[in-house]
């Protein structure tokens, strides 16, 4: 076993027992060399690839088939999914986007997904993220390991040079593709390795392992800060008035005692499940959610949703709860529950009218009888049991004939023996 082989080996031992490996085939020489290193590991899971294609440039047309060629003659599995990039200011984050969208589809349950990044790509990408003013979380750079879809990332030559790799390839007389954009140098990544990581490299011959050796010390930094935040928001983990809303949220007062800086730390961890975080810059709006008016309802929105504040307490909002629900639904069959388009879904219990029914949803002055407490107004009825403001616009409304009679999730607004119960909307919830 070469020198090369057995470095990877001792790499994914942790892994031994997966399901199964796959390896994110580009055809490149990195992916191309960590898919010839598995093929020849003994008492190894089921091993296969996986090659996206981007259709970005003509030249990747002939990829698919020269991945198809070497999977043969290693006996490997392989997958090919064709993806449509977005267009927008980042090609590069577009395809890179839609390449792990891929992924994390067609990993299985427990399933390790293997990529090819190495030492160089680490040094590469943390000087990237400095130069843009990361903060400690994003000068981590690519960890060795993270959960993706079903299954698991892992990057097992993040300590192995791109020079160490290409010497295995050709020793071996493997093949691989040259993507043409690696050689445009208006790409910030192409730039930093065609100009700069040369000229660094004549004057300091261990720069990028020196780099690569600080994002290690700096993932061990941001571990530190991440147990400190898992113990600062379990001070926000307070139990609230409506847990059938199944929304992300926090207890604002638990946030609020803490430092400036345990603060953005805490939220830091706890948006990153949910969307990329905001720059330095737009972090003003977390203090505007915090410092706003206990009756206020302040909204912080970042790129993959909205934060919400209800209160004393912060909502995290994302896919269908950021768009109106259509307004009508006639309620044919009320023995069968009732899919709301893009709201979940409602079903009745106890006893309720024959006919007539329908779904409906505010647009004000709205007003209902009570047994005991007369004509109120639906308003002041939602602000006396305080409703957050985001909920009240698709909070589903029972009527018969031009009468409302219950209020979803609300068991003392009925007009009569009968319950309104709404399953909320629970896809993308946002979780990344």
């Amino acid at each position: 076993m070469s020198d090369l082989a057995s470095r990877v080996q001792d790499k994914l031992a942790p892994w031994r027992d997966a399901p199964g490996w796959c390896v994110a085939l580009s055809g490149g020489l990195d992916s191309t060399v960590l898919l010839h290193l598995l093929a020849g590991l003994r008492d190894r899971p089921t091993l296969r690839a996986v090659h996206v294609h981007h259709g970005l440039q003509q030249v990747a047309d002939a990829w698919p088939e020269h991945c198809r060629r070497l999977c043969d003659s290693l006996g490997v599995q392989l997958l090919v999914r064709h993806v449509t990039v977005e267009q927008g200011a980042s090609v590069e984050q577009a395809a890179r986007n839609a390449r792990y969208g891929v992924f994390s589809e067609v990993l299985q349950a427990g399933e390790i997904l293997l990529t090819g990044q190495h030492r160089d790509d680490q040094a590469e990408t943390l000087l990237l993220r400095l130069l843009r003013g990361a903060g400690l979380r994003g000068a981590m750079a690519m960890p060795e390991q993270r959960l993706l879809g079903a299954g698991s990332l892992v990057r097992p030559l993040l300590d192995i040079s791109r020079d160490d790799l290409a010497r295995y390839a050709q020793a071996r007389g493997l093949s691989w593709v040259e993507d043409p954009s690696n050689a445009d140098t208006r790409f910030n990544r192409n730039y930093l390795r065609h100009h700069v990581f040369p000229a660094l490299a004549s004057r300091w011959p261990q720069a990028s392992r020196s780099l690569a050796r600080a994002a290690g010390h700096l993932a061990q930094a941001g571990e530190l800060l991440d147990e400190v935040a898992r113990e600062d928001l379990a001070q926000a983990q307070v139990s609230e008035a409506y847990p059938w809303l199944g929304l992300p949220s926090l207890h604002l007062p638990g946030l609020a005692r803490l430092s400036a800086a345990r603060q953005r730390n805490a939220m830091q961890f706890w948006l990153a499940c949910f969307t990329r975080l905001p720059d330095t810059d737009h972090w003003a709006g977390w203090n505007d959610l915090r410092d706003a008016r206990a009756d206020a309802s302040p909204i912080w929105k970042l790129t993959d949703g909205e934060l919400h504040r209800a209160g004393e307490r912060i909502y995290w909002l994302s896919g269908d709860w950021l768009r109106a629900p259509d307004g009508i639904s006639y309620w044919n069959d009320p023995r069968q529950a009732l899919e709301l388009t893009g709201n979940g879904r409602v079903f009745l219990a106890g006893n309720f009218p024959a006919d007539g029914l329908r779904i409906a949803y505010r647009q004000g002055g709205e007003s209902m009888s009570l047994p005991g407490r007369g004509h109120r107004d639906l308003k002041r009825l939602l602000n006396e049991r305080q409703v957050p403001s985001f909920v009240r616009s698709r909070l589903p409304l029972l009527f018969a004939g031009e009468r409302l009679i219950a209020v979803a999730n609300l068991p003392d607004l009925t007009d009569g023996d009968l319950q309104l119960v709404w399953n909320v909307p629970t896809s993308e919830q946002g979780l990344r």
